[in-house]
Order: structure tokens, then C-alpha cells, then sequence
């Protein structure tokens, strides 16, 4: 008999589609609501997304899992409420929950203490709050879950996975107690979300994620010459092949709509139940050669919502001279799918946009010094910074982050007759703090959006008490006036847009909730507090634009989408 070893995960849900998806220990045939699949092979490991089509619109479904006939989901005795389906009607309102960096430690004692009280401490995990809460039934069912980055840490690895590995190689030897290849990776997910809310919570809540530099390595892609050096290491071929093929199946399959899914090449190979180890090995080593070859950005609507996904990792241009933070034909793609007639405009980049003023003229120098601004001495002191100090986010791509605000203009202004969104909501994880800051885009006339930046980082892995310090001297006027000094001198321009902070910054582990109602929209961050039952405490509300909610009839009345 076949059994489940993770998952049910439910990824996308829309008004009549859904999709879900499961590994499992031997090749078998999965059902889920009388729709059935073939699990895939990827070297030795066996998975499966169902889609399933034709569900009633506007419900909420209840569902089990069957292996071969046996059913497998929900677990006997779980305790948790049934795993249920919440399909769309068009609404015009979505409650969609985000965040970004979570190691894999166990939810008990030590790491459930701050780091300050134990040396192997991470504090409580602000996601596992989450569902404790949302299966407790005190809180509002959320439409999504936006995983911003970071979802596995594969060179800071839990105690488990690190006895996985040292009983198959000697980690006296490089990547050391690091993941090095897929079948680390494979071990590495399965811990990550095994844990029985986390896992409850993944089952019934559609998720969207996207990968960061620790789902990798840290600095991942900061600069070519980082790219040289790590690609002159033994082991490093093996750790990026591993990565792009686990990432492919654990979450950017399960990314995708069902009508999606037809364009994506390997898809065809999998959902016919066959052994793509092969092809996605190939695939995986030209994705890691080549921005190009593989889109990972996508989009979900919610009604009138657009949440719009760009990869500010793998899509990344460094060679041949040129530094850009996506490649020019993904370029095109997010800003073809940024247009349309949008109540709100949601924009998720693991990489934050909009940084302290300090931080904002820090990094766009580094990257003047690097390309030879200052000459040889002070281009090798800035890759050495760079790499220090993770110099990598959008003002370190100054190209890419001028390209940015003119999509935030181009949105905000309205396209192809449409009225403009009444928000635009860039939202960041990665830099392990929580803030809110409001972005001003220039003068213009007529209507525009409002336009917030809203970062939520980490769900569980925080700053220690020097780093926060160093955190709060560079938001100062101080940081600001110095650091920019230094990066006019090095032909740095001005940026063409102002932003400030209206909540924030803080530096707890933390989970955040938008919620978009007809033109309105807000956000509240919130901070896992110690104790057993998963209590969250509201750090930062703020009202991202004060328009009208969806009325009685709008609601009666599902919108085109």
C-alpha cells in the first residue's frame, strides 16, 4: 500500500479549478474528489497534482486523499477541522496572508526560545501561530498564502535533516552539513512542512510562493563574479541542479493555473506518469545557465485583484557586462501583466524595493565601485562589501529599479483605458524586518494609485540584537545625507521617486494579512508571541487607501473575473 509522505497541499484554487498536490513513497494512482492521477518519478521520489475542474463556484468543498483506493488524508485523530476547498466566485474582497524567511527547527524548546536565551533558539514560528489560530476558527478564512521566500534554508538546515546527511556523506567535506544535492533537498521539504498545523494549514489554504537566495545559498546571484567563484567549486553543480529541480516540483508546479500547466514543457511528462528525473535534471542545469530559459514569474486574480509574482532571483542578468534584476524578456512579460482594469495591483518580489535612504545609496554605490566607478582597489573592496553586507536588492540593480518605478508609473497612471487600481501594493520579504512605507511616484495630473511598499520578514529567523541596531542607524537622516554623499560621488542619480516609512521598522518573527474589499485596502502585520496555543499580536495597521468597499449588490454580483 502506498502512503503519504507530505502534503496534501492545496496550491491554486479558482472558481471551479483547483489544484492539488502530494509526494508519495512508491508510484500509485491519487484521488482526490473522484479526479485521479499518476504520480511522476523524479530519482526515486514519486508526486502528484490533481486537477480538478468542474467544482461548484462560490462553495466550500470538503476533501479527502486516496492512494490507490486506500484513503490516506485527512489523519486519523488529527484534531484539525476538515481539509476544504473555497472556490471563487469573482468576489471583489480577498484576505490574502504573506511572509517570507522560516527555518525548519522543531516547534519546542530550544528553538522555540529567542536567540538571546538559547544559542540554537529562532523564537516561535509566526506561520504555525497562523494555523493554530485559523484551525481554532479565530481568524477570518484567508483567500491565499503568499510565501515569499526562503520557504527551506538549505545552508542553515534542521537538526533532522542534518542526521539525514551526515548518515550519506562526510560532511567534513564540502557544502559541510549543507544541502548538497536533490535528494537532501527532497528531505530538507518534507521536514519544512511535515509539522501536523503547518501541514493542516498547507492542505487547505491555496498557496503562491517563490523562491529566495537561502532556498539556494546565501548571496545567491549577487554578482557575477560571485557566479565565477561559486561555479568553480566541486559540489556547487550538484547543489544548483538539485535546487532548480526540487523548486520546480515542490512549488512552482503547484504556482500555476490549471490552464498554465499546458505551457509548461515538462508538465506533459508528469501528468502522464512518467519518469522526468532525466529531462528535469537537463532542464535544471540550462535554467541555472541561462535566465532565459525558464519564466518563474506568474499571477493569481482574486475578482478585481491582481497579485503579480516576479522572480528577483534566477531571472537575474550578470554577464557580458550587464546587471539587470530581471531579464529583458520576463521584463516584458510583468509588464504586459501588470495592465488591466484592477481594483488593486499586488507586486511580490522576495528582494524589497524600497530600502532606507541609507541602505538605498549604500547598495546603488556598491554597484557604481564594483563596475570600476572608483578604479580596480575600490571595485575589489566593493564586491567584498557587497558580498558582506548583502548589497543584492533593487537599488544594488539601478537600471532594474528605475525600470520598476516606471511600471509603478505606468500602472499607477491607468493603461489601455482602464482607470488606474486604487492601491498598488509592492510587497518584500528577505531583509528580516516588518515595515510599511508609503511611496510618492512624482507630480502628475489626474488620478493615480496609491502606492504602499509592505515587507514582512521572517515568519521564523530573527535579527539578533547587533543587527537590529545596525538596522535602526541606517533609516536615520544621518545614514541618508552620508550615504548618499557617497553615492553622487560616484555618479549615482538621485532615485526618481520618495518613500517613507509610515509603520515599522520591527524585528519580530511575523506573519501579515492584506485585505483588498471593493476600491479599500489595508494591511496588518502581526508578531508571534511565546507560548502554546499560537497567539499573534497586531504590530502595524495601516489603511493603504481609504475608497469604497464593495457594496451589497457588488457583492450579490460577482465581477467579471
Amino acid at each position: 500500500m502506498a502512503s503519504l509522505l507530505l502534503g496534501p497541499l492545496l496550491r491554486y484554487v479558482g472558481r471551479s479549478e483547483a489544484t492539488v498536490w502530494v509526494e508519495t513513497d512508491r508510484k500509485c494512482t491519487v484521488d482526490v474528489l473522484g479526479r485521479t492521477a499518476e504520480t511522476f518519478e523524479a530519482f526515486g521520489h514519486h508526486f502528484a497534482l490533481v486537477v480538478l475542474t468542474g467544482l461548484e463556484q462560490g462553495a466550500v468543498i470538503e476533501y479527502r486523499v486516496e492512494l490507490d483506493g486506500e484513503r490516506v488524508w485527512p489523519l486519523a485523530g488529527s484534531g484539525h477541522p476538515p481539509s476544504t476547498i473555497h472556490t471563487r466566485e469573482g468576489e471583489r474582497e480577498a484576505r490574502l496572508v504573506f511572509g517570507s524567511c522560516r527555518v525548519g527547527a522543531p516547534e519546542r524548546e530550544p528553538y522555540t526560545l529567542s536567540p538571546t536565551e538559547h544559542e540554537q533558539g529562532f523564537g516561535v514560528d509566526a506561520l504555525w501561530a497562523y494555523a493554530r489560530r485559523l484551525s481554532g476558527g479565530s481568524e477570518p478564512w484567508p483567500d491565499g498564502l503568499l510565501l515569499i521566500g526562503d520557504q527551506v534554508y538549505a545552508d542553515e538546515v534542521s537538526p533532522a535533516t542534518v542526521e539525514f546527511i551526515r548518515s550519506r556523506r562526510d560532511v567534513s567535506e564540502p557544502p559541510g552539513e549543507e544541502v548538497a544535492d536533490f535528494e537532501e533537498y527532497a528531505r530538507l521539504y518534507r521536514e519544512a512542512w511535515s509539522d501536523p498545523d503547518i501541514r493542516w494549514l498547507l492542505s487547505t489554504v491555496p498557496s503562491a510562493m517563490i523562491f529566495d537566495d537561502h532556498d539556494v545559498i546565501d548571496d545567491w546571484n549577487i554578482s557575477w563574479d560571485w557566479v565565477a567563484d561559486v561555479r568553480s567549486q566541486g559540489w556547487w553543480n550538484d547543489r544548483i541542479t538539485g535546487a532548480f529541480m526540487s523548486y520546480w516540483i515542490y512549488q512552482h508546479l503547484g504556482n500555476l493555473a490549471p490552464p498554465e500547466l499546458a505551457e509548461e514543457p515538462l508538465y506533459g511528462l508528469a501528468s502522464a506518469g512518467a519518469d522526468i528525473g532525466e529531462p528535469l535534471q537537463r532542464f535544471a542545469e540550462h535554467a541555472d545557465r541561462e535566465s532565459a530559459a525558464s519564466r518563474w514569474a506568474y499571477f493569481r486574480d482574486f475578482g478585481r485583484s491582481r497579485v503579480l509574482v516576479v522572480d528577483s532571483r534566477a531571472a537575474r542578468v550578470l554577464a557580458d557586462g550587464r546587471r539587470d534584476m530581471v531579464d529583458d524578456d520576463e521584463w516584458e512579460w510583468i509588464i504586459e501583466h501588470s495592465r488591466g482594469a484592477f481594483d488593486h495591483l499586488v507586486i511580490v518580489s522576495s528582494m524589497p524595493v524600497f530600502l532606507s535612504p541609507g541602505v538605498h545609496y549604500l547598495e546603488a554605490w556598491s554597484e557604481a565601485a564594483c563596475a570600476g566607478e572608483w578604479g580596480g582597489p575600490a571595485a575589489r573592496l566593493g564586491e567584498k562589501l557587497r558580498r558582506a553586507l548583502d548589497l543584492e536588492h533593487w537599488p544594488a540593480f539601478q537600471r532594474s529599479f528605475e525600470r520598476m518605478m516606471q511600471l509603478l508609473r505606468d500602472a499607477a497612471d491607468g493603461s489601455d483605458g482602464h482607470d488606474p487600481p486604487a492601491s498598488i501594493t509592492v510587497v518584500g520579504g528577505d531583509v528580516h524586518n516588518a515595515y510599511v512605507a508609503e511611496v510618492s511616484l512624482g507630480r502628475i495630473e489626474g488620478r493615480r494609485s496609491r502606492v504602499h511598499q509592505v515587507v514582512c520578514s521572517p515568519f521564523r529567523n530573527p535579527l539578533g540584537p547587533a543587527e537590529r541596531r545596525v538596522v535602526a542607524v541606517t533609516k536615520t537622516r544621518a545614514a541618508a545625507v552620508v550615504m548618499g554623499g557617497l553615492a553622487r560621488l560616484a555618479g549615482v542619480p538621485r532615485p526618481s521617486a520618495r518613500w517613507r516609512y509610515r509603520a515599522g521598522p520591527t524585528f519580530d518573527n511575523s506573519i501579515g494579512v492584506i485585505e483588498l474589499d471593493g476600491r479599500w485596502a489595508g494591511v496588518t502585520i502581526f508578531r508571534a508571541e511565546p507560548g502554546p496555543d499560537g497567539r499573534l499580536q497586531p504590530l502595524h495597521t495601516r489603511v493603504l487607501v481609504d475608497g469604497p468597499r464593495a457594496t451589497a449588490q457588488e457583492r450579490a454580483e460577482p465581477a467579471s473575473r
